[in-house]
């Protein structure tokens, strides 16, 4: 069985990538929570993986550390992880699409870090920040016109979705601005088992990160926060 490490599900965009991949494919994998810790994360992340950063696979003496890497990984042995081949341009397309969200969209990631049991109002939205979103949007609608939805690649949910899937997320934490058919996804994607299991256990948790927390206040005003109010910070 595959053993995936990640951290704060509250925060950690990255971690949730390939946890909901897994959970939606039914891939049998055991989940190790190791929450951060400021200064030291490195330093624990580092006793599973190589690159001291969350998320990381361990498939017996494998030992895989990108999330990229992990669903490249996933799809040498799983069917339904990218579209299927006989869909070439769908497979196309999404690969493309889940490497620009991977290596892109900077702006988005740094004044919109995600905290899926807050709500915050940011202090403003710089011409970047609206690029970023207009791009996701377009993206968003190009993927469902070019194959017919209800997911970004066509009929089935798939690794761009999952790549995506901390995005709708930021959508609805500072309630950006999207046309309805981007909308429609958002919450399409909001609404399924594997999204409301990740978030009911991110409102659940009771630790607190500093630099997370910091950050958000940085760019925006907390207007509600719906996690356990018993918080334990570090």
């Amino acid at each position: 069985m595959y053993t995936l490490y990640i951290a704060n599900k509250n925060y950690s965009s990255w971690s949730l990538r390939p946890w909901v991949l897994l959970n939606y494919l039914d891939i049998p994998f055991e989940e190790i929570l190791v929450p951060f810790q400021g200064a030291t994360n490195t330093d624990e992340f580092l006793k599973f993986a190589p690159n001291g950063k969350v998320p990381c696979l361990h498939d017996g003496d494998n030992v895989i550390w990108d999330s990229l890497a992990i669903c490249e990984y996933l799809a040498d042995r799983h069917s339904g992880v990218w579209p299927e081949v006989k869909s070439a341009q769908a497979r196309a397309w999404a690969r493309c699409a889940a490497a620009e969200m991977h290596s892109g969209f900077n702006t988005l990631r740094n004044i919109c870090g995600m905290t899926v049991g807050v709500r915050v109002k940011l202090y403003e939205k710089p011409a970047a920040l609206i690029k970023d979103i207009k791009r996701v949007d377009q993206l968003w609608n190009e993927g469902l016109k070019k194959f017919g939805g209800p997911f970004l690649a066509g009929h089935t949910f798939t690794a761009v979705d999952a790549f995506f899937a901390p995005v709708v997320f930021r959508c609805r934490t500072y309630d950006l601005p999207l046309s309805a058919n981007a909308k429609a996804y958002r919450d399409r994607i909001l609404a399924l088992d594997a999204m409301t299991q990740w978030e009911e256990a991110a409102l659940a948790e009771t630790w607190r990160d500093n630099d997370h927390e910091n950050e958000i206040l940085t760019y925006g005003e907390v207007t509600a926060d719906y996690r356990s109010q018993s918080a334990l910070v570090g």
